[in-house]
This record gives C-alpha cells, sequence and structure tokens, in this order.
C-alpha cells in the first residue's frame, strides 16, 4: 500500500506517518531524508544530487524520481511506502505514477490534512521546547505546570525554532497553498483524494486515518 500525505508544515504528518509505520508496517520516505542517504551511500544517482547540491542547485526532478526509484526498491519498502513532502508538483505526480507503474505498482490513496491557516499559525508561532531535555510544549495548549519549569527535567530554559514565526510561518503556508492546489486537483481526479480534518486532535486524526485505511482494504 503506497500513501502520499499532504498538508502544510505544522499540520502533523510526521506524527501520523510514524504512527502507521508502526500499525502497518509502511515506511515513511520524505525527499530529504531519501537524498542525503544516496549522497552518502555514493550511488551514481547519489553522486549525481550531490553534484548538483554542492553547486547550491536544486535538484532536478530526474535525478528526484531516480532517487525514489532506488529506494523503492530496497527489502524495506515491501509493505508499501508513505510520501512525506513528495510530489509537489503535477510533473512529480505523472512521474510518480509512471514510476510505480514501471513496478506493478500505484498510488493507493492521497491523504490531505486539511488545516485553517489562522489555526495552524497560533499552533506553530506557539511552540517551544526545554532546551535540556527537548520536551516540548505550548503556549496554549501543552503549558508546563510550573510557568518557566520543565516537568520533564526541572530545567528553566526553554529554546525556540528560529522558523517558528509568524512572518515565516505565513510565507511557508502561502508557498503550500500555491503548490499544492493543482495536487489535489490531480488526485481528485484520479478518485483516490481523501480529505482529513488536521486541526483535530492526534488520536481524532488517526481515527480518520484508519478509517480510509479500512476502506482500502475492504
Amino acid at each position: 500500500m503506497n500513501l502520499i500525505l499532504l498538508g502544510p508544515p505544522g499540520a502533523g504528518k510526521g506524527t501520523q506517518a510514524k504512527i502507521l509505520e508502526q500499525g502497518h508496517g509502511l515506511k515513511q520516505l520524505s525527499t530529504g531524508d531519501m537524498l542525503r542517504a544516496a549522497k552518502d551511500a555514493g550511488t551514481e544517482i547519489g553522486l549525481k544530487a550531490k553534484a548538483v547540491m554542492d553547486r547550491g542547485e536544486l535538484v532536478s526532478d530526474d535525478i528526484v524520481i531516480g532517487i525514489v526509484s532506488e529506494r523503492l526498491d530496497m527489502p524495506d519498502v515491501q509493505k508499501g511506502v508513505i510520501f512525506d513532502g513528495f510530489p509537489r508538483t503535477t510533473a512529480q505526480a505523472a512521474a510518480l505514477d509512471k514510476l510505480l507503474a514501471s513496478k506493478g505498482q500505484k498510488i493507493n490513496a492521497v491523504i490531505e490534512m486539511k488545516v485553517d491557516d489562522e489555526a495552524l499559525v497560533k499552533r506553530i508561532t506557539g511552540r517551544f521546547t526545554c532546551a535540556k531535555c527537548g520536551t516540548g510544549y505550548h503556549e496554549e495548549f501543552a503549558k508546563p505546570k510550573r510557568l518557566g519549569v520543565c516537568d520533564k527535567c526541572g530545567s528553566t530554559e526553554f529554546t525556540r525554532r528560529p522558523d517558528d514565526n509568524e512572518k515565516t510561518v505565513r510565507d511557508r503556508l502561502q508557498v503550500y497553498n500555491k503548490q499544492t492546489a493543482p495536487l489535489v486537483d490531480y488526485y481528485r481526479g484520479q478518485g483516490n483524494l481523501h480529505v482529513i480534518d488536521g486541526m483535530a486532535d492526534i488520536a481524532d486524526v488517526t481515527r480518520e486515518m484508519e478509517a480510509v485505511l479500512r476502506q482500502l482494504k475492504a
């Protein structure tokens, strides 16, 4: 079973992908991880990617598809994969469909985690973590029990990700929405798009994901 998760940064794709990995034996694949692994392995396509990235240029679709092809031939993905952050364009989506067809596979479902932009900005900009142990908190939804003190280790030092600021988040959302709208139409046209509420609690989102998978297996 091969899935694609669509959703902007902060929608919770990574969290849900990990849950699906554990429950169904699927493997989460991100282009960033695959590119790094191919570079480190020194494969022919990996060396091509390295040369392009070392020049500070964007890796072409052909190279990305080549790396995806190599990854899909590895034994740990035989039960299926979850594509996270790929494809980003309809050209990549069409190339992925062609690649999978050549391997006797297909995309079984595309799950769009629909979010409210304003709520997502609030969710992301309110995040912070303990500088010592890495425990995550939120200004509104998950405050420490004692203000300014980590529940887990007692540290009073906290950090925020530099890109968790309102301008950066809004810019990323604008780019995502512009890129993803054609993808949503592409997969809706194929009849394999499923839209779920990405702003719900984690457990509720997981239940919606599982309902989609049950439907596929029925």
